[in-house]
């Protein structure tokens, strides 16, 4: 059973995804709140397997609330799924970079929404890959000097590799790309997280960005 919070202050907002959520066998709505104080108090108390945070929130934002989460080593097993519009693409950007497991529109399908939480569940990252792409491209034009990402501790495949999740490609994308089997490219993966101590596959994308790698 996966365990889910949601926070938003919009009650219909609200309604719908609890509508949503508790139609589904594998999922048990543990908790809602109507802005980030309140959803951090909750999630601090229920440690929900995936949490679904709206960006914009009275009193502490999503964000704000996102940073306080990825911070307490008492939920490192709690992912974060944040819910926005594509025209905040600078606060996807930002919540990627502070740790979030990747984001859902406010306008997608409930099937998308549903397999973003069991998706992020399972341990993976960057929901609904065209529209990550789409987010990661936008920054990826925008002129700028690669931030200090250490990379020394990485081969060169790993950097290969680094530089595809960073362009929103999956593991078999990135397989068939470097013509090795997709257990391989996801060992790559999860060798490159290790080392630079990513959260996710999520910040593991903003990372190889700020590199410079995506490209």
């Amino acid at each position: 059973m996966i365990r889910v919070v949601i926070a938003d202050d919009q009650p219909l907002i609200r309604l719908g995804l609890k509508v949503l959520i508790e139609t589904e066998a594998d999922l048990e709505l543990v908790g809602e709140a109507e802005n980030g104080l309140a959803a951090l108090d909750l999630v601090r108390r229920v440690s929900p397997d995936v949490a679904l945070l709206d960006i914009r929130m009275p009193g502490l934002d999503g964000l704000a609330a996102l940073r306080e989460i990825t911070a307490d080593p008492a939920l490192a097993a709690t992912r974060v799924v944040m819910v926005t519009t594509f025209e905040l693409d600078e606060y996807v950007f930002e919540a990627l970079r502070n740790g979030a497991s990747g984001f859902v529109l406010k306008d997608a399908e409930p099937a998308d929404l549903l397999r973003a939480i069991r998706v992020v569940a399972a341990g993976e990252s960057l929901l609904s890959p065209t529209v990550t792409r789409r987010v990661i491209e936008t920054f990826a034009r925008r002129p700028s000097a690669p931030a200090a990402v250490d990379l020394s501790g990485l081969t060169s495949r790993e950097r290969e590799v680094m530089g595809l999740v960073g362009m929103g490609l999956s593991n078999d994308e990135i397989a068939a790309h470097l013509v090795i089997s997709p257990a391989t490219a996801r060992t790559h993966v999860s060798r490159v997280m290790i080392k630079l101590a990513a959260r996710d596959r999520a910040q593991l994308a903003v990372l190889a960005n700020q590199a410079g790698l995506a490209g």
